[in-house]
């Protein structure tokens, strides 16, 4: 009998534990990654020619990054891995992909999604002007290419990926001009109790602060940005906000890099059809799945930040379970012993993560106080003002109905970037909650391919 063909997407933390879960049972799976190598966004691996030790990369991850990376290298050529691959779309039971300029159709009986997360994003004046990066991009010019975004950077936003980046950059010798907080400083002695369920994580985050002010960085929280200031010619000038004391301040700068939380990428999980909630705490929709990852679908299995974020550390133990409910359902024999662990330590990471969601909030009401020429969709160069039109005179209180009369969500990143801000400009200006207003769907290809793209054969090894 032939061995299941079990596929991966994503070759980050959960994708890589659940590649070493499935080789120690005797499983060869196909392992896919749109990256040139493996560690997704949290550990991205740096260039070849590169000589940065990992202290120096990843600071307080670095132990971390090189445990997943070593394991990596471990079961690369145990596995059927295929980088610089793109999963762009999901039917009946058939995962298309293409690598380079060819493309291939890859039959499964079990696929693991572990597509990672994107940075979540809030618009404000100026956003769509060169010099101005998500966090997640702020990383990738480090990591990747070893150069900052600017030579004088404000990091604007909330979250633990705020203070995490800029620490990166102020190791790395870049110069940050500032780190503005839109979240209160007293919801964060609020959430102690949840943010108490990882003692470890939450010291290890203030001792991350407490560096930032030590190096006398400029940190405030409970800030409302008002504007990026600055020219078409020239990009970034400068960062105009409201402190907490309702005093209007600028802080000169070249680049601003910002990011509130992460989002999942669930585009393949909505192209398989499975089932999505809202999650208040966060309010946005995750994708349906049971304490081991089983989605709505059969045959599929969701992990990792892909699925909810939980963080690095998360998306291990997620890929892990994940991959131990394929072989369950697979009809191998998994001790419930192997599993209770995982759930437990993912069931205190939860805890831990609405903790956080409480401490550092989404947002929401910023989106009804944005100007009408503040752009919304950089990629289409939609409008607030626009959209807003698209609801009150065209009845698109419904996100995917909005984006059919204004476009928003149509460019490139296909709603990645501007989706969730969106949703809020509508259910401010429609009076309506955001779940009401719903999610922007996914539609194939998830990303854009090359023009070129011709067929490499279906469903090859």
């Amino acid at each position: 009998m032939a061995s299941p063909r079990i596929v991966i997407v994503g070759a980050g933390p959960a994708g890589v534990r659940a590649a070493e879960t499935l080789l120690a049972a005797g499983l060869r799976p196909i392992l896919v990654d749109e990256g040139r190598r493996d560690g997704g966004q949290i550990y991205r691996r740096q260039p070849d020619n590169f000589r940065r030790s990992y202290a120096a990369l990843y600071g307080t991850e670095a132990s971390s990054a090189e445990n997943l990376h070593r394991a990596f290298d471990a079961l690369r050529n145990a596995v059927d891995y295929r980088p610089e691959t793109l999963a762009w779309a999901i039917s009946d039971k058939r995962l298309h992909v293409v690598t380079g300029a060819w493309s291939d159709v890859l039959d499964f009986d079990a696929l693991i999604i572990a597509s990672g997360a994107t940075d979540r994003l809030m618009p404000v004046r100026g956003w769509n002007m060169a010099g101005v990066y998500s966090l997640g991009g702020a990383q990738i010019a480090l990591k990747s290419q070893a150069c900052a975004i600017g030579r004088r950077v404000v990091f604007m936003g909330t979250g633990p990926l705020l203070y995490l980046v800029a620490a990166q950059y102020k190791k790395a010798g870049a110069g940050v001009a500032a780190v503005l907080d839109t979240s209160p400083f007293r919801l964060r002695l609020k959430a102690l109790p949840r943010l108490m369920a990882r003692p470890e994580v939450l010291a290890k985050g203030l001792a991350l602060t407490w560096a930032l002010k030590r190096s006398g960085i400029d940190i405030q929280t409970g800030i409302e940005p008002l504007e990026i200031e600055g020219q078409r010619e020239n990009g970034v000038e400068g960062i105009r906000y409201r402190t907490r004391r309702g005093k209007t301040r600028v802080i000169p700068c070249d680049a601003v890099a910002l990011g509130y939380h992460l989002r999942p990428e669930t585009q393949l999980a909505d192209l398989a059809r499975c089932e999505f909630r809202f999650d208040s705490g966060t309010r946005q929709f995750f994708p349906v799945k049971d304490e081991d990852g089983r989605s709505s679908i059969p045959g599929i299995y969701l992990s990792g930040d892909g699925a909810i974020p939980l963080g690095a550390d998360g998306a291990e133990l997620a890929g892990r379970l994940a991959a131990l409910a394929v072989l369950a359902d697979l009809g191998h024999a998994v001790p419930e012993s192997a599993r209770s662990g995982l759930r437990r330590s993912l069931r205190a990471m939860e805890r831990f993560r609405r903790g956080l969601a409480a401490a550092f909030p989404w947002p929401a009401h910023f989106a009804a106080a944005l100007g009408g020429d503040t752009v919304v969709c950089r990629c289409e160069n939609i409008t607030t003002g626009e959209l807003r039109a698209a609801v009150t005179e065209k009845g698109g209180v419904e996100l995917n109905r909005a984006k059919a009369f204004s476009r928003v969500g149509m460019g490139r990143c296909q709603g990645r970037y501007c989706g969730h801000a969106a949703a809020e400009i509508i259910a401010a200006a429609a009076k309506i909650p955001v779940e009401e207003v719903g999610r922007l769907r996914a539609q194939a290809p998830v990303k854009p391919l090359p023009i070129a793209t011709g067929d490499h054969g279906v469903g090859a090894a």
